[in-house]
């Protein structure tokens, strides 16, 4: 077990430079699966939360945020062999409980190439648990940061978007991670819990570089989220609401679907479809 740890970490190379960071991430040692020509994005069924698995046309296998509990555990289990037991990295956007919970249990699970963070601690005893489950898997820890660019093999890239400075003392919701993965043609952008706020500063910092073909919508849905200035600069072709049947925060809530709906967007909800599994072969995207 440590020889393959200390493989995948050399999988890693990482570049930091006074503009940014590079990061090349290649599938780790004992990866399941070989390239082929299509990126596949996993919205994963995780009830009233977030989770999300990218598998990349090079082998890479990014997991983003891990719901609440072990409940994710089931529903990876539904897209990966059964024999597949390592990611090459998980990200988790913000230490909310519908976010890292589930990631303690990916965690023992599966062996970890690297995890993504960032300085935003919880005072949950799921963020607890979470750093500590960290703290044991021993595998490479970055800190996100605006301009870091990750090549998710020799065809992907994941960049991050926020935040733009230590984060430590926001309130978990703005300090999410932000992140825009684009193969070829396609681009997804993934934004957390962010709300509005974040949002509107995105605009005002990256303009038309935010225009992506699927919008992880912010928030479950909530009307703290999705501004209609920041869709109007999204412009997706899909948006995904990931949340819990009948949960009780009325997620997604009828403001964000109306508007969704006035810019002719499908819209789709792991509420009531369950997993959706998006794919792209680098000119256009669909829905599996």
């Amino acid at each position: 077990m440590h020889e393959r740890i200390a493989r995948m970490r050399l999988m890693v190379l990482i570049v930091l430079t006074a503009l940014g960071g590079i990061v090349w991430l290649g599938p780790t040692a004992g990866a399941v699966g070989g390239a082929t020509d299509a990126l596949f994005v996993h919205v994963l069924d995780v009830g009233q939360g977030d989770a999300i698995l990218v598998e990349t046309p090079d082998g890479v296998q990014v997991l983003i945020d891990g719901g609440r509990d072990s409940g994710v555990l089931r529903a990876l289990g539904a897209v990966l062999p059964v024999h597949d037991r390592s990611i090459d990295m998980v990200v988790a956007t913000h230490p909310d409980a519908d976010h890292v919970g589930g990631l303690v249990d990916v965690l023992e699970r599966y062996t970890v190439g690297s995890i993504l963070m960032t300085e935003n601690t919880g005072e949950s005893a799921a963020a607890d648990a979470y750093e500590r489950a960290v703290l044991r898997e021993e595998a490479e820890v970055l800190y996100a940061r605006r301009g870091h660019m990750f090549a998710l093999g020799a065809s992907t890239t994941m960049r991050v978007l926020f935040p733009d400075t230590d984060p430590h003392g926001m309130e978990s919701n703005t300090a999410s991670i932000v992140l825009q993965i684009v193969y070829g043609d396609s681009t997804f952008l993934l934004t957390g819990d962010s709300p509005k706020s974040i949002e509107e500063y995105l605009v005002l910092i990256e303009g038309e570089q935010l225009v992506s073909d699927v919008l992880k919508v912010g928030h479950h849905g909530s009307r703290t989220s999705t501004s209609e200035l920041f869709l109007s600069h999204v412009l997706p072709t899909y948006a995904i609401i990931s949340a819990g049947r009948d949960n009780q925060y009325g997620h997604p809530h009828v403001e964000v679907t109306d508007l969704l709906f006035n810019y002719g967007v499908e819209t789709m909800s792991t509420a009531e479809a369950g997993t959706i599994t998006l794919k792209t072969d680098g000119a256009q995207v669909w829905i599996e």
